[in-house]
């Protein structure tokens, strides 16, 4: 932790490297690596790279280094201390002392050959104050619990460091950080990381590739040969820690000493683990020797309240602790490093529940048979080409649009692709079928296929194909049957019904004209014309005795006469008996109706759409356009 907009060049010492095969710590050859690595770090601020330029600059500016150390928790076992206790919190203050006291005399040396950092003559008496605050912590370090050779050592450095600080200065401004050192932990051969002590004495590691690692501390057999056991009392202790996964109940251990082995978390079958507070002690015992912070998760068990969470924070802001980070046990679904193996539960149910079914995909022959197929909506041509399995099923759709490039014809790619892969992974066709039939869109309109006459959309005609072409019944219920006979109506007349009805009414207009003829002995005969007295003339007449039905009168009283007419449709209107009238008034205002009626249909607007209900192709109605086979209007009401 230091100021905004700055970066730490970290690099981390394995502790248990400088312990001692008699279990006392390397002084001279931890002070040896400290000179070393801050000389690298040194080096690493002109040559590294910065994410951003004022990181950049302030990284020149001021030099900061971040140098620290790992494997605390594994170091304190082996010296049979417990965690929680005076005399390892005593030993890592000491330890950290002396790191720190050393890199800053290491700094001294870089500012005697290359001068102190830039900004070091206007923060100078901030930095020699912080010096001073270093040196008193140094001895204040407790005498009672800390080995005699490591208080003197920490004293000694920081007499040092102050003296050669204030005649030369300094080449960083801070020198350590602790980092969790969560990775290279692992690479440097380490049980324990940062300052943390060991999450359980057998615990299991996700791998990033996949798998898991089990990982079992080493530092046992050190601690138990410390406290006096036999070698085969450690053996059988050891071999009672892999079976059970905890030390609680081994024969061979003396109760008095489970506190030596507790850890991080609560082993799977024990009951055992260090409280948070004991985390929150351990880093203030080690802050007054940190340039920076000390990134360490404070463990608290699975059942911990919100009131132990405020008292953890708060207890850390008495101990003027820089950083304080809380992890609740199992509040993540999923952790690096437990104390189970991934995917064990407490419920049997859920370990018994079946892993979900993995989709299969049924891959098509090399060489297979297949259907293609041609077809034009509203003048966009293309082929669908069906690829079978060896049971005739489809398993694959290519979709070729004549128009090469256009965007219709990639979308149709698309849709033949994912038609493709559904068909191969199990999903049925009436299913595909069901859900694309009726999409509306353009282009629409009438196609090039008798048994699809019309098709709402490219896609509505692709799956309605398929599914008369695939799908037993299917084109059954959705093919036009042309075949059926139209059902019978009151307005219906067979051509047989047709002649006979005609044959009657031959035969009434004969009779009516012998009657007519005897009550008009007096009038004028006919005229070739057509004309005679109290008679309209008639459209096309013939002599008397040659005429057709069609010019036939039928008189039915002297002074009235109706004409039949010789338009077709009001001819068969006569005949079936729907248009006859007693007025030729009405006779022809409907023949006119009927006439504008079959003007409409003489020639279709170009712009005429087709229904988009029946698909029959509509008549201009003002400025909307109505299909006469349906009733459906276009827009207008």
């Amino acid at each position: 932790m230091f100021i905004d907009n700055s970066a730490c060049n970290l690099a981390s010492l394995n502790l248990m490297k400088f312990r001692k095969e008699d279990g006392t710590f390397d002084v001279i050859s931890i002070k040896k690596a400290v000179r070393l690595f801050i000389i690298a770090q040194e080096i690493l601020v002109d040559n590294g790279s910065y994410p951003d330029k004022l990181i950049t600059v302030n990284s020149h500016l001021f030099r900061p280094l971040g140098l620290g150390f790992a494997n605390l928790g594994s170091l304190v076992m082996s010296e049979a201390l417990a965690y929680d206790s005076d005399q390892a919190r005593a030993l890592a203050s000491a330890i950290s002392a002396i790191m720190t006291g050393a890199a800053y005399i290491a700094s001294v040396e870089l500012a005697s050959i290359k001068g102190p950092f830039d900004q070091f003559d206007k923060n100078r008496e901030s930095m020699l104050k912080v010096i001073s605050m270093h040196r008193q912590h140094a001895c204040d370090i407790l005498e009672s619990y800390c080995p005699h050779y490591l208080r003197n050592a920490a004293k000694d450095v920081w007499d040092e460091v102050f003296d050669a600080g204030t005649k030369i200065g300094f080449r960083n401004a801070q020198v350590t950080v602790l980092a969790p050192t969560g990775t290279i932990g692992f690479m440097m051969d380490c049980d324990t990381t940062g300052i943390e002590p060991d999450i359980a004495l057998v615990k299991y590691k996700l791998l990033a590739g996949g798998g898991m690692l089990k990982l079992v501390n080493r530092t046992v057999p050190m601690a138990l040969e410390r406290l006096g056991y036999s070698v085969n009392d450690i053996k059988a202790t050891c071999d009672y820690i892999d079976e059970n996964e905890t030390i609680e109940g081994a024969d061979k251990l003396n109760p008095e000493h489970l506190a030596v082995f507790d850890c991080a978390f609560r082993p799977r079958n024990g009951k055992r683990h260090i409280h948070y507070m004991a985390h929150i002690k351990m880093m203030a015992s080690v802050q007054p020797f940190i340039s920076g912070a000390i990134s360490k998760t404070i463990n608290m068990p699975k059942e911990s309240t919100k009131e132990d969470i405020i008292e953890a924070y708060m207890a850390g802001w008495k101990l003027s602790l820089k950083a304080v980070a809380i992890y609740r046990d199992g509040s993540k679904r999923l952790q690096p490093v437990s104390t189970k193996k991934h995917g064990e539960t407490k419920s049997k149910a859920v370990v018994e529940a079946p892993l979900p079914a993995r989709p299969y995909r049924r891959r098509l022959p090399d060489t297979r048979q297949s259907i293609t197929h041609k077809f034009s909506v509203v003048g966009h041509e293309g082929y669908l080409t069906v690829g079978l399995y060896e049971d005739g099923q489809p398993g694959e759709l290519f979709i070729t649009m004549a128009k090469e490039g256009s965007t219709v014809g990639g979308l149709m790619d698309v849709i033949g692709t994912c038609t493709s892969m559904a068909l191969q992974y199990g999903v049925p066709l009436i299913t595909l079928v069901d859900k694309f039939r009726h999409a509306r869109f353009e282009p629409s309109g009438m196609t090039s296929n008798k048994d699809i006459p019309f098709a709402k959309s490219l896609i509505d005609y692709i799956f309605c194909w398929l599914g008369c072409q695939f799908i037993p019944g299917y084109a059954d219920k959705n093919m036009p049957n042309r075949a059926a006979a139209a059902p019978a109506t009151e307005n219906i007349t067979t051509a047989k019904e047709l002649v006979e009805k005609t044959r009657d009414l031959a035969h009434k207009i004969a009779e009516a004209t012998n009657i007519s003829g005897k009550k008009q002995e007096t009038a004028a005969p006919i005229s070739s014309s057509g004309s005679a007295t109290g008679i309209r003339p008639l459209v096309g007449a013939a002599p008397v005795g040659v005429r057709s039905i069609d010019e036939q009168v039928i008189a039915r009283e002297p002074e009235t006469a109706i004409r039949i007419s010789a338009e077709p449709t009001q001819r068969m209107g006569v005949l079936l008996g729907s248009t006859v009238t007693d007025s030729s008034g009405s006779l022809q205002a409907e023949t006119a109706v009927m006439e504008q009626f079959n003007a409409q249909f003489a020639h279709f607007s170009d712009d005429a759409p087709a229904c988009d209900i029946c698909g029959s192709i509509t008549v201009r109605n003002g400025t909307c356009f109505k299909c006469y086979n349906c009733g459906n209007s276009m827009g207008c009401s």
